[in-house]
Order: C-alpha cells, then structure tokens, then sequence
C-alpha cells in the first residue's frame, strides 16, 4: 500500500469526478422523480427492492440493509407507504422479534407508473454517455468497491 498522505493528481481527478457522481447524480433523480412522481429516489428505491422480493415481500431490517438506510430513516418511509397504502407491515410468523413489510397493488401501481420516466434519466445519466466497454469497465470497478464498503465494519 501507498505510504504518501496525499493522492496523486490521477487520483484526484477521479476522485472529484467521483465526488460529483455521488453527489449530483442521486440529486438529480430527486429532482426528476419528485417532479414526475411525487416521491424521493430513496422512496422509488424502497419500492423497487420490494417489488424484487418474493411475494413482494421483505423483512424491515433486511430491506434496510438493501436500501443503505438506517432502521429509524426506513420506518418513517414506511408510516408514509402505509398511510397511502403502498404497504403493509405485519409481525414475521417465523419469528415474531422481526416486521414484514409487503408491497401492496397500489404501491405496486405507483412504482409502475413512476418507472418509465426515472429509467429515461438513469439512462439518459449514467449509459447513455457510456459506450459498452465502458460500462463493463464501470461495473467491474463500482462493484470491487462497493464489495470492500459492505465488508467495512460499522463505525470505522
């Protein structure tokens, strides 16, 4: 491992064009899904993981974990879809200690009907920009990194 404290001037143009990719990008679908959609990308996001689950359903604590979320942040999410019946929770029957949550028709609606525009931005944003090389490149490297921050331990 490098023992220099600072980055090099490569590694500090990918880390500015990084820092912009995680700041402006998330923003931007904000912007777009909630003028489109009424809802945060966080929210589409929770919706989505979900709508991927078996039986459109998943435990709490599980889907937090999907979602980069903490518990608190998710259950407020949650009062939100209950009272516009996108979800319902319940006690897990396998083991009481747990909540499920479970995507209901409506909630299933309103990710359908706020997908096609939030794929044109994702789109639009991140592949289109990209020729397919690239993005095999991209892939391969996002993923080493977001492998070596699940295996970072909490607090550190």
């Amino acid at each position: 491992m490098d023992n220099q404290p600072w980055l090099d001037d490569d590694q500090q143009d990918l880390w500015q064009a990084l820092l912009t990719v995680v700041i402006a990008l998330p923003a931007a679908l904000d912007r777009q899904l909630q003028r489109e959609a009424g809802i945060s990308n966080f929210e589409y996001g929770v919706l989505a993981r979900l709508s991927m689950a078996d039986a459109d359903t998943m435990r709490l604590s599980d889907l937090a974990r999907l979602c980069d979320s903490t518990q608190p942040r998710l259950s407020k999410v949650m009062d939100r879809f209950e009272a516009r019946d996108w979800v319902v929770r319940r006690p897990d029957p396998g083991d009481g200690r747990y909540t499920l949550a479970t995507l209901t028709d409506t909630g299933r609606q309103k990710l359908v009907e706020s997908a096609p525009e939030h794929v044109a931005q994702v789109k639009r944003l991140v592949f289109d920009p990209l020729t397919a090389a690239q993005r095999r490149h991209l892939g391969t490297a996002l993923t080493r990194i977001a492998t070596t921050l699940r295996q970072e331990p909490e607090g550190s």
